[in-house]
């Protein structure tokens, strides 16, 4: 593909963030299968009716046609398989999807290969949707999953102090493949324990406060 400045690609991802640029347009940040994170600019994409203003919202998975400028990416059409419109409608569902997208946008980066980082905020972001599933334990899995991803993980180490369920349950979430990982449901107990020991992993190997956290911590 030649590099002049009509040339399109044609991205799978998921809307990470979007954030308003003038009257009218939005720039948004997208995790891809094909590139990693990217920015792109939405021309008008805030004008009602216009075709790019449900696409540009973050949840917002499908494939993105792109031209690709010398610095910068331009967002020309989009077809949408799912708006995880579940989301959109439950107010701490919101909150602990908007969280996921604040850690991609802390891990990922341009041009690295984010498709582990891509299906492990899809499968995510779709055990939040179902009923059958507890907010609270996507929320763990998805801590400790990112952060095992990152390379940052460090093990559990003989030294460690929790329960046996709750340690098992760490090490099925480091071995299993991101596609198979919401498919258990663990005890009140292990839930707990689980929850402390993320929390202390994200605080040691997180520097960063995310926006999305402080309020979830208040309505959890």
């Amino acid at each position: 593909m030649s590099t002049g400045m009509q040339d399109f690609v044609i991205l799978t991802g998921i809307i990470i963030k979007a954030e308003p640029i003038g009257e009218y347009d939005r720039r948004v940040v997208l995790l891809t299968k094909e590139r990693g994170k990217i920015s792109a600019f939405a021309r008008a994409s805030r004008k009602p009716g216009n075709r790019l203003m449900a696409p540009t919202n973050p949840f917002s998975f499908g494939q993105f046609k792109l031209f690709a400028g010398r610095n910068a990416y331009t967002m020309s059409d989009a077809d949408i398989s799912n708006y995880f419109e579940e989301l959109r409608q439950d107010f701490a569902g919101a909150y602990y999807g908007m969280y996921f997208l604040e850690i991609c946008d802390y891990y990922t980066r341009e041009n690295n290969d984010e498709t582990e980082m891509l299906k492990l905020l899809y499968q995510s972001l779709r055990a939040l949707a179902a009923p059958n599933f507890d907010n609270k334990l996507v929320r763990y899995v998805f801590e400790l999953k990112s952060i095992m991803l990152s390379g940052e993980f460090p093990g559990l180490g003989a030294e460690n102090t929790l329960m046996e369920s709750t340690a098992f349950t760490i090490d099925y979430i480091m071995r299993t493949p991101v596609e198979k990982l919401y498919s258990f449901h663990v005890k009140t107990e292990v839930l707990q324990e689980l929850g402390l020991y993320s929390r202390r992993m994200c605080k040691r190997v997180m520097d960063k406060n995310f926006k999305s956290l402080e309020i979830l911590e208040n309505i959890e």
